[in-house]
């Protein structure tokens, strides 16, 4: 059961509209990150963990410290670990020394990394792109600018107690 499905039988009345907003939200977060991680699974033999680990590396073609990588991902750095070693073992990435830090090493995609991280991005855009192919065009625009307006308050919140000049 989906999170807005618990919501089926009340009326609106007794649920405000922003926590229905949000409940709606996360039901089409799921949903979209369960065909993601399916397509993954099935297409590439690979994990959304792996994926986004692949993705940040992509991102920097310098490589990342393992407690970046952790940092970005906001996964503990064992789970990084975990990761990297098995990637390490298909040669998708490598570790590299970092001269000025005996204890610390970069992690980099290799060549075939690069290859296949470029296969598997390239799918994942169609996913996300299919997930929303029953909205336009204006109405994608307006949703990402609607979002964006939550994004910025979740930021700098106004703090209702305080008041308003």
């Amino acid at each position: 059961m989906d999170k807005e499905a618990r919501l089926n039988g009340t009326t609106p009345a007794e649920h405000p509209e922003a926590l229905r907003l949000w409940l709606r939200m996360l039901t089409c977060t799921q949903l979209i990150e369960t065909e993601v991680r399916a397509g993954l699974r099935d297409d590439f033999a690979t994990t959304l963990p792996r994926f986004d680990l692949m993705a940040q590396l992509e991102r920097s073609t310098d490589g990342l410290k393992m407690n970046e990588l952790s940092r970005r991902m906001m996964v503990t750095g064992g789970n990084v670990t975990g990761i990297t070693d098995q990637l390490v073992a298909e040669g998708l990435v490598q570790r590299v020394a970092v001269p000025d830090d005996r204890r610390a090493y970069r992690v980099k995609l290799t060549a075939k990394g690069r290859r296949q991280f470029g296969e598997m991005a390239h799918a994942h855009e169609a996913w996300i792109v299919s997930a929303f192919s029953g909205l336009n065009e204006k109405e994608i625009a307006t949703l990402h600018r609607l979002l964006g307006k939550v994004k910025e308050h979740s930021l700098n919140p106004v703090n209702p107690t305080q008041e308003t000049a």
